[in-house]
């Protein structure tokens, strides 16, 4: 991906978060690059990123809390 640095500047976090799942971001000035943003040498990842494993989750039913008390009030019965 290539960005001007006025753009880079605000979407920082989002570059990091490009170059942290293996992505290259080459920032220009006036349209020269002055900048590379890449993963660091030799830290290969040992596991995948969960990040969209667990934006796929979805919640349903009763809360976790609602279920142990619930539970609990029916063991004194």
């Amino acid at each position: 991906m290539e960005i001007n640095v006025k753009d880079a500047r605000s979407k920082l976090s989002s570059l990091l978060d490009q170059v942290e799942d293996g992505g290259e971001v080459i920032i220009r000035r006036r349209g020269k690059e002055v900048a590379r943003l890449v993963p660091p040498q030799g830290q290969d990842n040992l596991l995948p990123s969960l990040k969209d494993f667990r934006a796929s989750i979805r919640i349903s039913g009763d809360p976790l809390s609602n279920v142990v008390i619930r539970g609990r009030e029916e063991e004194r019965h």
